[in-house]
């Protein structure tokens, strides 16, 4: 297997392939912003899409290490939880039967939000380095996920460049400072 070959492949996050133009001819229909249950962003993607639902996921290439220490890429939801549908009560009604949905929001802003996301999927499709800002900032205490660290707990002490994260382990029952990728470590 090449080391630049993904996993899976992306699946569908955007239906219809013209739903920004649609999002500004129809006047009827508003953004809706999804709130999943954990982990269920795919499945309401899977599921709007057979109801020809409109919706957009945004999803980016991620990767992580294997346990062996392999590169791993896969696509995930840039936000985690959120899906945004078009439309009106008809499709917010049909979102909630899929059992994905822990709560929906009206875009209080219809034309924001559609220019955002827009701008967004346009970024994405370049394949400009996207991510959302995992906000872990100096003090903070943080678990590692994976690696020969995974499950020790640290303070975050300073950021580095380029999405790296110095943090203060406690090992052995000494303070050691590891430097980590951002996607290694989670909040506690």
């Amino acid at each position: 297997m090449r080391a630049d070959v993904p996993i899976l492949d992306k699946e569908i996050d955007r239906f219809p392939e013209g739903l920004f133009e649609l999002a500004d001819s129809d006047q009827s229909a508003g953004w809706h912003l999804l709130y999943t249950r954990s982990r269920r962003e795919k499945d309401l993607m899977r599921r709007l899409l057979a109801m020809e639902i409109p919706f957009y996921g945004p999803c980016v290439m991620r990767r992580s290490r294997s346990p062996g220490g392999r590169v791993r890429k896969s696509w995930v939801p840039l936000f985690s939880n959120y899906v945004f549908l078009l439309g009106g009560l008809s499709e917010v009604q049909a979102a909630w039967k899929t059992n994905c949905l822990s709560s929906v929001t009206l875009a209080s802003d219809k034309s924001a939000l559609g220019l955002d996301l827009r701008r967004l999927s346009m970024l994405i499709q370049c394949e400009a380095p996207v991510r959302v800002e995992d906000k872990l900032q100096p003090g903070e205490l943080v678990r590692v996920r994976s690696g020969p660290f995974k499950g020790c707990e640290g303070v975050v002490c300073h950021r580095r460049a380029q999405g790296y994260l110095a943090v203060n382990v406690t090992f052995a029952q000494r303070s050691v400072l590891i430097e980590f990728d951002c996607f290694l470590v989670e909040p506690v």
